[in-house]
């Protein structure tokens, strides 16, 4: 018996919700299969230009609800569909879009094309691992094997690739901004833009510099926006002895000279001094909050994707 779903019985797929988190949409997909049935579509491959990077999802739920990206939206209501023909089937399937494609009515404004791997969740527990070590800060791995049409953690790779006939995921947990100034305007702009962006924010408060070091990991940017190089020290020697992979600090180009002098009387090599960006930001200077903020996480986002492209 031919299991698809007719059209008068399939489910109109319909956005959940605009998010491309990560954590979100495993969430999703967890809490789909826990009331029937889900999805999980991955970009496993891309010909061209794409909006996209190789691993990212969408969550398809059986009642046609799904939330994330594999394109700039052009495709994905129509990898939606193909989920929800996917579990009709009770089989994954790998499907073309753009460049290559049977479907010569879906076109990517890129030109290019890309193939999205559609695997029906049997259990959830990889998902529920990658979730559990994102929380603890830790870069998470999943393996999809389209031939075992298997899904299961694994210890992260280095980037989103397949590997013979597999392809693999790599999760790393939000960027985290640990925030340390006297310019409160400043301080606060950038708080506000960085939440809003989707990034963990931690505002050191005066005399809290003795904790800093256990909130500093490799995913943490450390923002120091003191107009005293005094007031900034003990926060800018621990950021140093760090593993964040930013740290930019307030000043001009004199006063990171000056900065510059201390920390090497201090002993600090001069490629851990290299580390820091001063003046902080992409482009300056500055005459205003918002647009010292703009910079800032620009520089921010830009040194994340260096450090994790």
């Amino acid at each position: 018996m031919d299991q698809t779903l007719s059209p008068i019985t399939a489910p109109i797929p319909v956005r959940a919700s605009s998010t491309d988190d990560p954590v979100e949409l495993l969430r999703f997909a967890i809490d789909a299969h826990g009331l029937g049935a889900a999805a999980l579509g991955t970009l496993v491959d891309i010909r061209g230009g794409s909006a996209r990077a190789l691993g990212a999802h969408m969550a398809v739920a059986a009642d046609g609800r799904f939330c994330g990206y594999v394109s700039g939206g052009c495709v994905e209501a129509a990898v939606a569909s193909e989920a929800l023909l996917a579990m009709a089937q009770g089989r994954d399937r790998t499907v073309k879009f753009g460049d290559g494609s049977p479907f010569f009515d879906i076109v990517l404004p890129c030109g290019g094309g890309i193939s999205v791997a559609i695997h029906i969740l049997k259990d959830v527990g990889a998902l529920r691992h990658v979730l559990d070590r994102l929380e603890r800060r830790q870069a998470a791995g999943l393996v999809y094997s389209p031939e075992r049409q298997t899904l299961i953690s694994v210890d992260p790779p280095l980037r989103a690739c397949w590997s013979e006939a597999d392809f693999l995921t790599v999760y790393r947990p939000r960027t985290r901004i640990v925030l340390s100034g006297q310019t409160l305007e400043a301080q606060a702009a950038v708080a506000r833009l960085a939440e809003a962006s989707g990034y963990d924010v931690i505002a050191v408060a005066p005399g809290g510099v003795r904790s800093v070091a256990d909130i500093i990991d490799p995913f943490t940017a450390v923002v120091l926006l003191h107009h005293e190089l005094d007031a900034e020290a003990a926060i800018l020697e621990t950021a140093l002895r760090s593993p964040g992979f930013y740290i930019g600090a307030l000043g001009s180009t004199r006063t990171h000279r000056r900065r510059v002098e201390r920390l090497t009387a201090m002993a600090f090599r001069q490629d851990d001094i290299a580390r820091i960006k001063a003046p902080i930001g992409m482009f300056g200077p500055t005459r205003d909050a918002t647009s010292l903020a703009l910079s800032v996480l620009a520089d921010i986002a830009a040194a994340r994707l260096a450090a994790y492209a």
